[in-house]
């Protein structure tokens, strides 16, 4: 599901833009591409995740970790009813516990540690990103990340404490529609940890089994990638209003027209 994860990702950040304040095109793209990234970051708790494989030997040495942790807090936590697993995958980096803090822990890195932690942080998202959607991404993003600092403001340093705290938002809306993916399909999500459901901590929330998918089956392949492949391009501010003056213009007859009639 990488490729399905980054792209609702991309289409999250886009719509979550104008509400965190990055309402021109460059601002919603680098905070778009950044939720895109950071919506493939759960499954670092998978040795053969791309988060886990991207830096080499230091995100596998991350990924160890976090599978350690998560097998660790699920053994201490786990219901009477909850299944007889390592919880490993699909546990601890998958709830909005982890999504919560992720962000939080970012906004503060990034106000703490300046421009080069931003810097760190965006750029992470970007490579995450165009690992699943392609390299398209990068010189677009990097274009965009080089038009908001040209066209900045004077006081950088306000600039930067917004970009600061719109990260730390972006991260973790990338990490919670993960678990919203991961909820739809057969094995579900226990996102909402630790609140407990029908005797579980780790409950695995999912719809009606018939609203269920399998994934890199023909239903995420062909309805639901396809579907925000669109919602992609069209969430790009000021693509909407174009599309629907176009179409408006091209259905409206003209003066002369409507003269003649």
């Amino acid at each position: 599901m990488g490729r399905t994860h980054a792209l609702t990702g991309w289409c999250a950040g886009l719509a979550l833009a104008p509400a965190v304040g990055a309402g021109t095109v460059h601002q919603a793209v680098v905070f778009a591409a950044t939720t895109a990234g950071f919506a493939l970051l759960p499954d670092l708790d998978h040795p053969g995740a791309r988060a886990s494989k991207l830096l080499g030997w230091f995100t596998g040495a991350i990924s160890w970790l976090l599978r350690r942790v998560s097998a660790a807090l699920y053994a201490l936590t786990k219901g009477p009813r909850d299944e007889k697993v390592t919880g490993k995958h699909r546990h601890l980096s998958h709830t909005v516990l982890f999504a919560v803090g992720l962000g939080f822990l970012t906004s503060w890195g990034t106000a703490e540690g300046g421009p080069w932690a931003v810097f760190g942080v965006v750029v992470l998202g970007l490579l995450l990103a165009e690992g699943a959607l392609g390299d398209w991404l990068l010189p677009v993003s990097g274009a965009a990340v080089g038009w908001w600092v040209w066209t900045a403001p004077p006081d950088k340093a306000a600039q930067l404490a917004e970009i600061s705290g719109w990260l730390g938002i972006a991260v973790a809306a990338g990490c919670f529609v993960h678990c919203l993916g991961d909820a739809l399909t057969e094995s579900g999500c226990p996102f909402l940890f630790p609140i407990p459901i029908a005797g579980e901590t780790w409950y695995e929330i999912r719809p009606p089994k018939p609203l269920r998918f399998r994934t890199g089956k023909k239903v995420e392949n062909r309805l639901i990638f396809p579907v925000f492949a669109v919602a992609a391009v069209v969430l790009i501010p000021g693509v909407w209003e174009y599309l629907f003056t176009t179409v408006q213009g091209l259905l409206t007859p003209d003066g002369s027209q409507t003269a003649v009639h």
